[in-house]
């Protein structure tokens, strides 16, 4: 199949677009990973927390699975959680070293500190060597806490990551879950959840078409939607066939 890809570049509104959540998530398979998230974000509004009973499995957890599953958007989501409760937050990456080296340099602070504080690592499968070696230390310090959470998301689970065996022993001390890709149903439905976010209203045919002629990934298909609601502002027209079909065409 001959996938089109995206002709035109939009100017979004990124104000728009709604911040990934917990509650914008179709969980489909991932329910129980949700449902934890969700618990683990409602407890961060209490406004006295208390940590002498906060296990570590509580605060330490690891999803892996397919790219287009869900695991970015989750940390995403966990993390706005954590922000709009006032925590502390620290987001972490292969491709941004200096963040690394700046939660290091606070880690000691924010064990022995009374305030709970969040650390998101993505695509732990792609960590050099040295970025492994922060992460190792990481973690011992958040073991040692009671106060520090962290969620962390790849493309395997624990025992098959290419990493340091050290490491991998490491991710398995919390709760492990994995990331399912949706099935074409839940995909419409997680698709129509976000254009009813952003008062988008669609076509009933425009939904099914998009997943026969279109990526069907995740990723992309909700891109779309937001270059979808950008092109039909410009064009004050509504989300048809035709104005999918013209979006899509070759300039």
């Amino acid at each position: 199949m001959n996938i089109p890809s995206l002709p035109r570049q939009f100017a979004l509104d990124i104000s728009h677009t709604p911040k990934a959540s917990l509650e914008n998530y179709l969980p489909g398979k991932d329910l129980a990973l949700v449902s934890t998230l969700k618990t683990l974000s409602q407890a961060w509004l209490n406004p006295a927390p208390v940590f002498a009973n906060n296990p570590l499995n509580h605060r330490w957890i690891y999803w892996w699975g397919p790219e287009g599953s869900g695991r970015s958007h989750l940390l995403e989501a966990i993390r706005n959680a954590a922000e709009n409760a006032g925590l502390e937050c620290f987001a972490l990456g292969p491709n941004e070293p200096i963040s690394w080296v700046r939660l290091e340099e606070k880690m000691a602070a924010l064990a022995q500190g009374t305030s709970a504080s969040v650390i998101t690592v993505d695509d732990v499968d792609r960590l050099d060597e040295r970025l492994v070696g922060a992460l190792f230390r990481i973690l011992n310090g958040i073991s040692a806490s009671k106060n520090m959470y962290i969620f962390m998301a790849g493309n395997a689970a624990p025992a098959n990551l290419k990493l340091r065996e050290d490491l991998r022993t490491r991710l398995g001390w919390g709760l492990i879950f994995q990331t399912q890709l949706l099935d074409d149903d839940e995909k419409i439905q997680a698709l129509e959840q976000a254009a009813k976010a952003r008062g988008l209203v669609l076509s009933p045919e425009v939904l099914p078409w998009l997943l026969n002629r279109f990526y069907r990934d995740m990723p992309n298909l909700m891109a779309l939607i937001d270059a979808l609601d950008a092109y039909s502002l410009e064009t004050k027209r509504a989300v048809t066939l035709p104005l999918v079909r013209d979006l899509l065409q070759p300039k």
